[in-house]
């Protein structure tokens, strides 16, 4: 009954992180949609489930550094903070010069705030180690 269970749950665990996996790789290409916060989904659910799928994204050629960052030191680098930064700004532009309700461009740029301090906070990697 509990090798059942683990199976089960090794299996949703897996489709969990093959998912955000495809959306984060989806995100590559789409400027509207993030990659990174979908590739640290799918390493947390992979890693529940299987390490060579955790080690296989940790070494990826593209995305392995900055995951292999975030993973051991909750680092990123600053040009994928500045990169994160702008998008951050053109998508709130978007939104204002949309003509959206006041309460949308609000809340949107306190979101968006929130999210520009939590970037800007988080050390860079190469100051870690030093």
């Amino acid at each position: 009954m509990t090798n059942k269970r683990i199976t089960w749950q090794k299996v949703l665990w897996l489709l969990l992180a093959y998912a955000t996996l495809a959306l984060g790789l989806i995100g590559a290409f789409l400027p509207i949609l993030p990659t990174t916060p979908f590739l640290l989904v799918a390493i947390w659910a992979g890693s529940h489930a299987s390490s060579k799928f955790k080690w296989w994204l940790l070494r990826h050629k593209r995305f392995g550094p900055a995951l292999l960052d975030w993973y051991r030191d909750k680092a990123i680098a600053k040009p994928a903070k500045l990169t994160a930064v702008a998008v951050i700004a053109v998508s709130w532009l978007m939104i204002i010069l949309n003509d959206s309700p006041a309460g949308i461009i609000a809340f949107t740029g306190l979101l968006f705030i929130g999210c520009i301090s939590f970037l800007l906070t988080r050390p860079d990697p190469g100051k870690i180690r030093q």
